[in-house]
Order: C-alpha cells, then sequence, then structure tokens
C-alpha cells in the first residue's frame, strides 16, 4: 500500500482503519454473550468464516447461528472469554486485510486458588487456545463488511505463521 498523500487521504485512512477496528473488535464480546446478530451485521452476506479442521460456515446466517448451538451457549455458560490482539490493518482501496491475535480463555477450575492484594481470591484462568486471524474485509455503501475470516491455531503447524507472514510480507 502506497502511502496517501494528502491530509484528506490520511483522514480517510484513519477513519477507515477505526471502522475495520470496530468491527474486529466487536467479534469477542459478541462471541462471549452470544449476540448473533453481530453477524449478520458485520459479515457479508455471502461471508465466510473458516476455523480449520473443517469448522466453518458460509453466509451471515449460518455464521450467526454458530454462536446459538448448544456447545456455543454451554461454553458462554462455563466462562468462555475471546481476548483479541490489536489487528495490524492494510487498506487498499474498498478493500482490507487485517490480522490478529485471538486468545480463548476459560477460568481454571481445577487450579488451587490464589490470593491477589485487593482483588480476592480466585483459581484464575487458563489459555485454551491461541491461533491467528485474517479477516479480509470490503467497503459498501453499508460499511466495512468481513468477506472472509480464517483462523489457525498456533500450534506449531505452518498454516497460522503462514497467515502472520503474509501481513508483514507487505
Amino acid at each position: 500500500m502506497t502511502k496517501p498523500a494528502t491530509t484528506e487521504d490520511r483522514l480517510r485512512a484513519v477513519e477507515n482503519t477505526l471502522a475495520i477496528y470496530h468491527v474486529i473488535s466487536s467479534h469477542p464480546p459478541a462471541a462471549d454473550t452470544g449476540t448473533d446478530s453481530y453477524y449478520r451485521d458485520a459479515f457479508t452476506t455471502n461471508g465466510s468464516v473458516d476455523l480449520g479442521g473443517g469448522k466453518g460456515a458460509t453466509g451471515n446466517e449460518a455464521i450467526a447461528a454458530i454462536v446459538r448451538t448448544p456447545e456455543h451457549q454451554a461454553a458462554i455458560a462455563g466462562g468462555l472469554c475471546h481476548f483479541a490482539g490489536l489487528p495490524r490493518v492494510e487498506l487498499d482501496g474498498d478493500t482490507a486485510v487485517a490480522t490478529s491475535y485471538l486468545q480463548i480463555i476459560t477460568p481454571d477450575r481445577q487450579a488451587a486458588p490464589r490470593e491477589v492484594s485487593g482483588h480476592g481470591s480466585t483459581t484464575g484462568f487458563r489459555i485454551h487456545r491461541v491461533g491467528a486471524n485474517r479477516w479480509e474485509l470490503r467497503r459498501g455503501e453499508d460499511g466495512w463488511k468481513v468477506t472472509r475470516r480464517t483462523l489457525r491455531p498456533l500450534d506449531g503447524s505452518d498454516d497460522a505463521r503462514a497467515l502472520l507472514r503474509e501481513a508483514i510480507a507487505t
């Protein structure tokens, strides 16, 4: 991407980046509360999610349905937490690619309780999984929408590192 030349171009790039941050940063609270309307609004009607291992969905209605499944609702009831890192955004006109990290954190009910001064006692949390996200977005009349999200676990395989390498190759 070439750097915007004018103040107006730079401002437009900042506004677009902030709008994309808003779309992506809304994912964790939506996932952790089962707010399916987020997915209908954030993804294009033919958008897709590829979560790896054959798990995914195509179409914003099908993507929204994932957080309504009994399995996801049980995870929410158990204290599910999606914790995302700040995405790296590359703008290219009316399209963009954002790359970010995502941690899945859960209460560690098997750990011994620990006291933290002024904060009480808890058994704490454990990081269940960490992955790399690639968000592909398109700007339309109704703002920035996700056309494709790809998530790969950082488990030593090359899939997640390949997504991360793509982000810094430009």
